[in-house]
């Protein structure tokens, strides 16, 4: 099977992003061709720009199917397509919900999108949601599935003991860890850095590193003693399934599948928005880690079928319904894709 990757490339420090690498990458494992096409350039003008280079692309290039990642790749692969290969998409927050600027509030200017994901849907043939959350965009239920994004068990690794010497974390010192963008409104970083203020712990640090390679997160999430995500509105945060893949006790607040991916693990704690329910949770934290110093949250993640191959599974069998073709249940007896209500009961 070959299959076109249709991304947003405009990131400077990912051309590709990691996320959407790494599932090119379990999928590739499983036998499946994969290549890129990144969109060039922000905002629907400069997306709708792409729609001829891609249609003189496919001319050239012959794949079974375009997956789309985030809606306005997916009305250029539609426009560019124009019928002849099927499309697949992939909603990946924005687009479904529009941007969060604080708790429940929604920018009036990217209102637009969750517009242009409702006029697409007639177009493709199939809607992969990453959380039960963004699903709510999708009224056509029949080709609607929930897959969050897996992760990659080879790549985020436990490193037993840590790695602080070689980030130059104290030994001494219990660390917060926040990954988000501090300057992105959404990522809220002001929750975690009220909630540390109101703990008053000499002995507590909050870390901060953004950007950072994904390589360096893998050890951030082996040695530090908390992670925290702290946003108004995600879709499936994979941080926080990175952290679980990592041991890592975590507060997380119930933005997008993040309270279901924790949920009943020891060490993880979910919280309000308010920095003094946020500080106690971090203090329960902070003391599940000097306690019993790691989770297991890996487990919860096989559990899920949240590791790469697990979800890679689960599109291809996507793939293969939107192709038209109902294939067998894969090697090792795991049930193909179903509809999105069958598949991830996410608990709202």
């Amino acid at each position: 099977m070959k299959v076109l990757f249709v991304f947003s490339g405009n990131s400077r420090q990912f051309p590709i992003s990691p996320f959407t690498k790494a599932q090119a990458d379990s999928l590739r494992d499983k036998g499946v061709e994969v290549s890129y096409f990144p969109i060039q350039g922000k905002g629907m003008r400069n997306y709708f720009k792409n729609i001829s280079p891609l249609r003189k692309h496919l001319k050239t290039n012959a794949y079974d199917l375009i997956h789309a990642h985030y809606s306005l790749c997916g009305w250029v692969a539609v426009l560019a397509a124009a019928g002849r290969v099927p499309v697949v998409l992939s909603l990946m927050g924005d687009d479904a919900q529009g941007t969060f600027t604080g708790k429940n509030k929604v920018a009036l200017k990217s209102r637009y999108l969750i517009w242009l994901t409702r006029l697409l849907q007639p177009f493709v043939q199939a809607i992969i949601s990453k959380s039960a959350l963004l699903e709510k965009a999708v009224y056509r239920k029949s080709i609607s599935y929930v897959i969050p994004n897996g992760v990659r068990l080879d790549q985020f690794k436990l490193y037993p003991g840590g790695c602080r010497e070689e980030l130059g974390l104290e030994p001494g010192k219990k660390y917060v860890l926040f990954l988000g963008n501090p300057a992105d409104p959404n990522k809220n970083i002001t929750l975690v850095q009220g909630a540390v203020r109101r703990l008053n712990r000499p002995d507590v640090a909050l870390v901060s590193v953004y950007p950072v390679s994904h390589d360096q997160v893998v050890k951030y999430l082996n040695s530090v003693d908390v992670f925290t995500l702290c946003s108004f509105g995600e879709g499936s945060p994979n941080v926080v399934k990175e952290a679980m893949a990592c041991n890592c006790p975590q507060v997380v607040t119930p933005a997008g599948d993040a309270e279901w991916v924790v949920q009943d693990t020891a060490g993880c704690f979910v919280a309000g928005y308010d920095p003094q329910d946020f500080a106690q949770k971090l203090d329960a934290a902070l003391e599940f880690a000097a306690r019993a110093g790691r989770t297991k949250g890996r487990e919860r993640l096989l559990q899920l079928g949240l590791d790469s191959e697990a979800v890679a599974e689960k599109i291809i069998q996507v793939y293969r319904t939107a192709l038209g073709a109902r294939a067998p249940a894969p090697p090792g007896g795991q049930r193909p894709a179903a509809p999105a209500r069958e598949i991830t009961p996410v608990s709202e």
